[in-house]
């Protein structure tokens, strides 16, 4: 978890807490999986894959799953585009995790499992639906509410008079490298020195365009629901993995 959710888990009375600074793409990186939310399965703009037979995908599924049959879906996983989220289920665990490193090694970034598959939904009490199985997938990129495309992100940086571009990364990320002309608050800072560090840029007011980023876009979509609830009605964020080596940076989906 970040330092923030790591600081409210405190809070919250936990002890056992532990942070993971180097994020989702070195965690990916590593070969563990991840987990969708119930929230992200039911109303996210994702892919929803059925990796259990066509058979048992027709009697009860996810609602919006598309069916994939494990046994075939190397030879039909590329329909998927390869910058949607996809989210795979089975009732055999060893088929998701193989189906989720095949998409890995292919390229697909954004991938992540139901707990305990198709048994983990049911017990959720999720929703089922039945009927004729779906194979075709459509899936199209939406932006969230105050997130930002990597075009309007780099027309941004372009003319940094006009707008203040966040960086809300950890000091021993800056370390490595940022984005030139970028201002530096690490996100567990954002709450306590908000004020303070505004304060500190010339012009400055709540009506100033920021844009928000940080490796992929989980703390720069947090800072920017901070900075919204503190007035900074122009706050913006991405959505992008962004690496940098001294101030040779890429950003990329």
């Amino acid at each position: 978890m970040s330092p923030m959710s790591a600081g409210q888990a405190v809070q919250a009375g936990f002890k056992n807490i532990r942070v993971y600074l180097d994020g989702e793409p070195a965690w990916r990186k590593a070969g563990y999986p991840t987990y969708a939310g119930y929230g992200f399965i039911c109303q996210g703009n994702n892919v929803i894959v059925d990796l259990r037979s066509a058979e048992k995908d027709a009697v009860a599924r996810i609602p919006r799953s598309v069916s994939m049959p494990f046994a075939t879906f190397a030879d039909v996983m590329d329909e998927i585009p390869v910058k949607a989220p996809v989210v795979l289920y089975s009732d055999k665990e060893d088929e998701m995790l193989a189906a989720l490193k095949m998409l890995r090694e292919n390229g697909y970034k954004k991938v992540s499992l139901v707990e305990d598959g198709y048994r983990g939904w049911k017990h959720l009490g999720g929703r089922l639906v039945k009927g004729p199985v779906v194979t075709e997938v459509n899936w199209k990129r939406k932006l969230a509410p105050g997130e930002v495309s990597i075009a309007e992100f780099e027309a941004a940086m372009e003319d940094p008079s006009k707008a203040i571009i966040l960086d809300v990364r950890t000091i021993e990320e800056v370390k490595v490298g940022k984005l030139p002309m970028s201002r530096h608050i690490p996100l567990d800072q954002l709450c306590s020195r908000m004020d303070e560090f505004f304060a500190t840029i010339d012009g400055m007011s709540k009506d100033q365009d920021i844009y928000v980023h940080c490796t992929t876009g989980a703390r720069a979509e947090m800072a920017y629901k901070e900075l919204q609830k503190n007035g900074y009605k122009n706050a913006k964020y991405l959505v992008a993995e962004v690496s940098c080596e001294l101030d040779d940076c890429d950003i990329e989906e």
